[in-house]
């Protein structure tokens, strides 16, 4: 995939979900986020992560690691802000603040997804 995904209206906040597989089973992951959740999402796509690098050289046994990215419905993003925490589930402003973000891992065009 070249371009981001267009997210459906009142989908605001995107999501990262690392080392987690959806596979083509869209429905059955969406159906799962509102079953645990009572979170209503659109699932985006999933991303094998780049290598690490450091001074530019990839870091050995990093990357390939397949994250799902997702957007929250606007109205469920207060019930899903605590909760997702247990699950390892990142805002994706978190997951590529510079602070966090010292390796590009992702393809640029995930930078769109940020809210702010």
């Amino acid at each position: 995939m070249t371009k981001k995904i267009t997210r459906k209206e009142n989908f605001s906040q995107v999501c990262v979900w690392p080392a987690c597989l959806v596979e083509g089973k869209v429905e059955e992951f969406e159906k799962f986020m509102l079953d645990e959740f009572k979170t209503r999402i659109q699932y985006l796509e999933e991303i094998k992560t780049k290598p690490d690098t450091v001074n530019g050289f990839p870091v050995e046994d990093t990357g390939g690691r397949n994250d799902v990215f997702f957007a929250v419905h606007q109205e469920d993003i207060g019930r899903f802000a605590v909760p997702r925490l247990q699950m390892g589930i990142r805002w994706i402003e978190d997951v590529l603040a510079p602070v966090n973000y010292s390796s590009e891992i992702y393809p640029k065009r995930v930078f769109e997804y940020k809210t702010w």
